[in-house]
């Protein structure tokens, strides 16, 4: 009789963040260097802790914290593409990695204690992450708008991650204190799992709110406007004026760095402009102009709802049917249908409605 074949969870974490790496690598995009950066380190992590548990050869335990100090500033820089504006240098978040390398190198002669530090590492991004989620989409300038995963919550998500993950650090080097490692293993299949919907989470976050391509840095053709200053029904009334002369909403890469340089507006304004005055975000706002323009040609039009979806600026079938239906408390197909009934009966179903 065979035995079954035990495979240790982190071997299978490995496994998955291996395919997902693969499918990154093969996209061969600049944008996607950070997201590669962090599969790349939580992969090699993976596979070193199982190798570890497994043989528990000295060269393991010397390469997991070196590893492991990569993720926080790798995550960090996942969401740091998103912020719009000039980008700063990003050797400084791996200085971190080199002092835990060489701490680890020295650690026959001076103990000190990495695990806590690793865990300090993890707990200062998962709170600036967290932080900078609390913000709301004005730090994520340069992101998508109108996703379904709003990189605000996203970030706050991976930072609370981080200060899991920072936990079990915490509890591996209390282990090792006060009860010698025995609860080691089981403390970093715990941890492991947790790592787990991180990464999942961080992948569709960065993958699916990063444009296409770099925003232009040429200034808009018209004339910026100063409306410093000007109240928030000024800046809402030209903010609308612009989206609806340009149809800037079936940009599917708009962004909120994008919008403010065709409106001529600064972001932060427009964003507090349309929070204060519509107790809504941007994302929201623009979903509204692709919803209703949406609408118009479900009615008017005989073109495939695939197409009506790109046409209007999503990118994604499940974004806008969910979107869709929030807002109508309709599929497409069905207010399609719904829309051929009113006018065989006379009457026309008005897009303003809700």
């Amino acid at each position: 009789m065979f035995g079954m074949i035990l495979i240790p969870l982190p071997a299978v974490v490995a496994i998955f963040l291996g395919f997902l790496l693969c499918f990154v690598v093969m996209q061969r995009e600049r944008r996607l260097r950070a997201i590669t950066v962090f599969l790349a380190a939580s992969t090699a992590l993976m596979i070193i802790v199982s190798l570890r548990w497994s043989f528990d050869a000295p060269i393991f335990r010397f390469l997991q914290p070196v590893f492991a100090s990569l993720l926080p500033p790798a995550a960090w820089l996942c969401f740091s593409g998103l912020s719009g504006g000039s980008r700063r240098s990003v050797w400084p978040h791996f200085l971190p990695g080199v002092v835990i390398l060489l701490l680890s190198l020295f650690w026959q002669w001076v103990h000190t204690p990495i695990d806590a530090i690793l865990a300090c590492l993890f707990f200062g991004y998962g709170c600036a992450l967290i932080w900078r989620g609390m913000q709301g989409e004005e730090r994520f300038a340069g992101a998508r708008l109108g996703t379904s995963v709003p990189p605000d919550r996203a970030a706050a998500f991976v930072g609370l991650m981080l200060l899991l993950s920072g936990m079990v650090d915490l509890m591996i080097a209390l282990d090792f204190e006060l009860g010698g490692g025995t609860h080691v293993a089981t403390i970093v299949s715990v941890g492991n799992m947790l790592l787990l919907p991180l990464v999942a989470w961080a992948v569709l976050s960065v993958t699916r709110n990063l444009p296409e391509s770099e925003a232009p840095q040429a200034t808009d053709p018209l004339k910026a406007q100063d409306l410093t200053g000007a109240d928030d029904a000024h800046v809402l009334a030209e903010f609308h004026r612009v989206l609806k002369e340009r149809h800037l909403y079936r940009d599917p890469d708009l962004t909120l760095e994008r919008l403010a340089r065709r409106v001529g507006i600064p972001g932060r304004q427009i964003s507090q402009a349309v929070n204060r005055r519509l107790g809504r975000n941007v994302s929201q706002e623009i979903n509204r102009w692709r919803i209703r323009e949406a609408q118009a040609l479900l009615e008017q039009s005989d073109r495939s709802v695939t197409e009506i979806m790109f046409e209007c600026g999503f990118q994604t079938k499940s974004n806008f049917n969910t979107t869709f239906r929030r807002m109508t408390g309709l599929s497409p197909s069905d207010w399609r249908r719904r829309a051929k009934m009113d006018l065989s009966a006379g009457t026309a179903l008005d897009p303003e409605t809700r």
